[in-house]
């Protein structure tokens, strides 16, 4: 009996030490394929919220981290990522995120230049109703869209809010409370990113996460 489980035993550390060095091999191979694909999704996202066509330099490989709880949604550091032209800065897409939306977070990506001109927006993450607030993915519908090349005068702008607010975004029928959170959110982080020119070289990099 004894002899048996040790045997077992032994058998099974050969099985784990095995898949454990399995694995490790597999990750060794992938990690950089890995990588690069998901770089490459990256960018896909980045060229939807800041036109190609206004910066030359690598958005991917120029990111900072901002953490400001009261504008970006919560405490964790934010993925800036900077827009350059000619070695200036003259965009930026920031990671931010709408805490009141109708079924919990949204989470965004907001581009805009540093004059207060929202440039695009897309959501990354939310948990909106189906065939309600889920109007704000662009698979869905183009209602985001209409976000972009819109300027914030002031925070107090009226034009930046729904429609029900007396603003110029449609809401969606039915559904009020999602689209008034995504378009107070782009606009609190568009305002906040008009300090990231003087502000940018208090940001830690990205690879010092």
């Amino acid at each position: 009996m004894l002899k048996t489980m040790r045997r077992h035993g032994t058998i099974l550390a050969i099985f784990a030490a095995g898949t454990t060095a399995l694995s490790a091999v597999v990750y060794t191979l992938t990690k950089d394929i890995i990588a690069e694909q998901a770089a490459i999704v990256q960018k896909k996202l980045l060229d939807q919220v800041i036109p190609n066509t206004l910066y030359d330099n690598d958005l991917t490989k120029e990111c900072y981290l901002v953490t400001n709880e009261a504008i970006l949604g919560n405490k964790q550091p934010r993925r800036l990522y900077i827009a350059r032209k000619n070695g200036n800065p003259v965009a930026a897409a920031l990671e931010t995120t709408a805490l009141d939306g109708y079924s919990g977070a949204i989470h965004l990506l907001v581009g805009a230049d540093f004059n207060g001109t929202v440039l695009g927006v897309r959501v990354t993450e939310h948990h909106e109703t189906p065939g309600l607030g889920d109007k704000i993915e662009t698979r869905i519908s183009d209602w985001i869209t209409h976000l972009s090349g819109k300027k914030i005068e002031s925070p107090n702008d009226p034009k930046w809010a729904v429609k029900k607010d007396g603003g110029e975004f449609d809401q969606f029928t039915g559904a009020t409370i999602t689209p008034r959170a995504v378009v107070n959110a782009t606009k609190r982080t568009a305002i906040f990113m008009q300090t990231v020119p003087q502000q940018l070289v208090n940001y830690p990099s990205c690879g010092e996460e």
